[in-house]
């Protein structure tokens, strides 16, 4: 039987494959406490014991997928990495381009010192930082640096090796050193710092605090306006102008006039025993409208409503906050839900100074009238989609690989960003056109999945089934210590990063650690950040930092092994 099953899959490698993914998401998944490998590592290792057979397979395919990832990769961190750039992000933008620095300094210092070639400092450059995609551009820069096929190969070998040694440490250590040594060395509680940052950087006053309490709570309920009642004689604008003056927000939505429901306008006057359908927190309806007397109406009350994930286009809404967007007649009878951000979608905390950028995409229900007229005035409804625009796909990733296939030699070496780089750098240019001109299409969330998570776990497995003969082999010759110089290029740039943030970019405690973690692409440490905090606001600060060394540690991949070379 397994004479049959091993023939089988030296025969059809593309059966290993997918053998291989399943094995490797399925160790991935594994807890161990809080730890998990993560479907990389699990599908890494998973290669690495199926290759142990020999399974010959075409480097073609590895490529394909590889593209394919490094594209979605850019397509999701677009709009924060132009952010960063160019606006008011870009403090945080260049601390990430110093930690980046950093971590790609400590690799090159690990592996002159240690006498890796550009195979294990590769490795030891994807596990330390736990960047995966930065193996893919180091393959492609090795088979271009001028090594014979042999060499090449054997160095390419190496990287999966160096990457499985150091990845484990660079996981948890990364987590451990920030959220709980980081805290100590700023010399601040996280969470008392973190409330701290609500209180004073995004409640606003007591006022505006309650008034994004009705922002997000929202019931519909009917009311007939009794004789000499509060509201008798003003018009509907009135009516909502007296909750906007308590900090709250009241929308009347349909009015029942003489028996009729009819269509009204903001200077419509109510009259005693009118039936006036209004949407706001209940105590507000009641406080409001005083004699109100609240009824059955189901014919008055049956209003189409719905919610719909809205994608920020508008450079009017970009850099406000929630009180005076509150304000915007746009938003009138419109309730916010939550805010996403980011190619990870985190959550940003929904406070009265919280600010909405350009490319974030937010949670609103209302009624459809009112819902379609923010989306008409603010955005793009982001609605479930099942069809990616694949032309756009195509034709980013085709100008994208003729663009990074130019060769520029420099000293005798060939630099070049190869197809896999100008991908990225595509993706990252249309992932950011997406948020200004969203009718350009679209790649769903499930696709986007499926290109970043299976695209890069394709390519890994290929890289261990490919090197699973000679990975005892290379192991060996990596030597137990290139564990402990994983922990030096993962534990120095953490280290200092606090500090650098703290007391050279001036980073509020709250956000600091969130800057650090975004700065590493360690979404998993600012998830322990936030837990030790109880807080979403570590995460106001990962954003800009993730997507400009995402970009950059990838790319890292193609620079450690000129810089080695």
């Amino acid at each position: 039987m397994w004479t049959y099953i091993a023939e089988t899959l030296q025969a059809n490698p593309q059966l290993a494959i997918f053998f291989t993914l399943a094995a490797g998401y399925w160790i991935g998944a594994l807890r161990y406490g809080s730890f998990s490998l993560g479907a990389v590592t699990g599908t890494l290792l998973a290669g690495v014991v199926i290759g142990q057979i020999g399974i010959e397979i075409s480097g073609q395919v590895k490529s394909i997928f590889f593209i394919m990832f490094l594209f979605a990769v850019g397509f999701g961190v677009g709009p924060q990495f132009v952010r960063g750039i160019a606006t008011d992000g870009l403090p945080q933008a260049i601390f990430a381009v110093v930690i980046s620095v950093l971590c790609l300094l400590v690799v090159y210092i690990a592996a002159i010192v240690a006498g890796y070639g550009p195979g294990l400092a590769a490795g030891l450059l994807g596990g330390a930082q736990t960047i995966s995609a930065s193996i893919g551009l180091a393959t492609d820069a090795i088979n271009n640096s001028g090594l014979s096929p042999e060499d090449a190969k054997a160095q390419a070998n190496l990287i999966p090796v160096a990457y499985a040694i150091t990845y484990l440490f660079g996981t948890i250590g990364t987590g451990w050193i920030l959220a709980f040594l980081g805290p100590k060395m700023l010399g601040t509680n996280i969470a008392d710092a973190c409330k701290r940052y609500e209180r004073e950087v995004l409640a606003g006053s007591s006022k505006e605090t309650s008034m994004i309490s009705a922002w997000r709570a929202r019931e519909l309920r009917a009311y007939r306006v009794r004789e000499n009642g509060v509201a008798v004689g003003k018009t509907i604008k009135d009516v909502e102008d007296m909750a906007s003056a308590r900090g709250e927000r009241l929308f009347v939505e349909r009015l029942r006039q003489n028996g009729a429901i009819i269509d009204f306008a903001p200077d419509t006057v109510l009259q005693a025993g009118d039936v006036v359908g209004v949407s706001g927190r209940r105590e507000v309806l009641v406080k409001v409208l005083g004699q109100g007397e609240e009824i059955e109406d189901r014919e008055l009350l049956d209003i189409p409503v719905e919610g719909v994930d809205v994608l920020i286009t508008s450079k009017v809404l970009d850099g406000r906050d929630l009180i005076s967007i509150a304000k915007d007649p746009a938003s009138r009878g419109v309730y916010l839900n939550s805010i996403k951000r980011g190619s990870m979608s985190v959550n940003i905390p929904v406070m009265p100074k919280t600010q909405i950028q350009r490319g974030d995409i937010v949670r609103v229900t209302g009624s459809k009238d009112n819902v379609e007229r923010f989306i008409k005035e603010f955005g793009f409804a982001d609605r479930p989609q099942t069809i990616t625009n694949m032309i756009l796909v195509g034709l980013a990733i085709m100008i994208g690989g003729l663009v990074g296939s130019l060769v520029l030699p420099v000293g005798g070496v060939p630099i070049t960003l190869s197809t896999s780089g100008g991908a990225l750098i595509a993706g990252i240019i249309v992932g950011w056109l997406r948020t200004v001109k969203p009718q350009i299409g679209n790649v769903p969330a499930p696709t986007l999945w499926f290109m970043n998570s299976v695209g890069l776990n394709v390519f890994i497995a290929i890289v261990g089934i490919s090197s699973g003969p000679t990975f005892i082999a290379g192991l060996k010759e990596a030597g137990f210590g290139l564990f402990f110089w994983g922990i030096f290029a993962t534990s120095v740039p953490m280290m200092l990063a606090p500090w650098i943030g703290k007391y050279i970019f001036k980073f509020d405690d709250a956000i600091n650690l969130g800057c650090c973690g975004g700065a590493r692409t360690s979404t998993a440490s600012v998830a322990m950040v936030g837990e030790q905090a109880q807080s979403d606001v570590p995460m106001l600060g990962y954003t800009v930092p993730y997507a400009v060394s995402n970009t950059l540690l990838t790319l890292w991949g193609l620079i450690i092994v000129l810089m080695i070379m």
